[in-house]
């Protein structure tokens, strides 16, 4: 597709999900998502094959096969509310999003003023949170990988400005622009059930060994930046939740090497309890334990 088309049709279809009532919004993504699962055997298979891992090997295919029905629906949601985000008034924002569990330790890490990372799984919708956060006067940097042609990037981290968070560029930049926030004692916020690049540490996610970034632990024990684990949940209705666990113990101990592996392994032992809580809203559509 020609890059100009493309970026024209991204724009397009954003301007329209926020010009339309939310109802219609809804409506489209369920018809969207259904449209999606139905045409789609391979990402059907991939994500059973994820949602397995999740539950374990005694899950009860009935509730598997629900649960991966349910999947498409909250992942084209995502996008749908992602793209309305934007339009909603700030007030509309704090009336439906709501910190269930731990905004206590959120705040604590904040008042401590040496940064926080907030390590994310990619489940219901995080930019909810962010938007949340800077209501709260706590702005949040996140990192995104960069899009082709790089005028969709622009829109794409203009859209999240509008919002209150701040996107960088996943490149080779992305590290230093972390670690100045941080040091100025700000809040990031990484997605780190997925390592995109390619150049993660191997941990145990899921009773399975794979790879996740090594980012949020090294930035962390670089800097004596708090790590917090955190998800954002869809629902009940309208609404929008987030669970924020108690701040990891991120302590230099021998090797940095062998530290950001340990501090990862912590991440991703937290990731699992967040993701078993919906793992219908965990939107991850790639091979994640090939």
């Amino acid at each position: 597709m020609n890059p100009r088309v493309r970026v024209a049709l991204f724009r397009g279809a954003g301007a329209l999900l926020e010009a339309l009532p939310e109802s219609v919004d809804r409506f489209l993504a369920r018809l969207g998502g259904r449209l999606f699962y139905r045409v789609s055997a391979e990402k059907r298979r991939i994500v059973a094959a994820n949602l397995a891992v999740v539950l374990g090997p005694d899950a009860d295919p009935e509730r598997l096969a629900r649960l991966v029905g349910a999947s498409f629906d909250s992942y084209a949601q995502y996008w749908a509310e992602s793209a309305k985000l934007p339009a909603l008034s700030p007030a509309t924002i704090s009336s439906r999003f709501v910190i269930s569990e731990g905004q206590e330790h959120l705040v604590a890490a904040v008042g401590a003023g040496k940064g926080v990372v907030v390590a994310l799984p990619h489940l219901g919708s995080w930019e909810w949170g962010g938007a949340f956060l800077a209501r709260l006067g706590m702005p949040m940097l996140a990192v995104a990988e960069v899009l082709d042609p790089p005028e969709l990037f622009d829109w794409f981290a203009q859209k999240r400005r509008e919002i209150g968070i701040e996107v960088a560029p996943l490149d080779e930049r992305a590290g230093a622009v972390l670690l100045s926030r941080l040091r100025a004692g700000g809040v990031v916020g990484l997605l780190c059930d997925r390592d995109i690049q390619g150049n993660g540490v191997e941990v145990e996610f899921f009773g399975r060994r794979v790879t996740l970034p090594a980012g949020p632990a090294t930035l962390a024990l670089r800097t004596g930046a708090a790590i917090v684990t955190a998800a954002c949940y869809a629902g009940p209705g309208l609404d929008h939740h987030a669970i924020v666990r108690p701040a990891l113990v991120v302590e230099r101990e021998g090797r940095l090497g062998a530290d950001v592996v340990r501090v990862t392994q912590m991440i991703a032992t937290e990731l699992e309890d967040l993701i078993r809580r919906a793992p219908e809203q965990w939107h991850v559509l790639e091979e994640r334990f090939a």
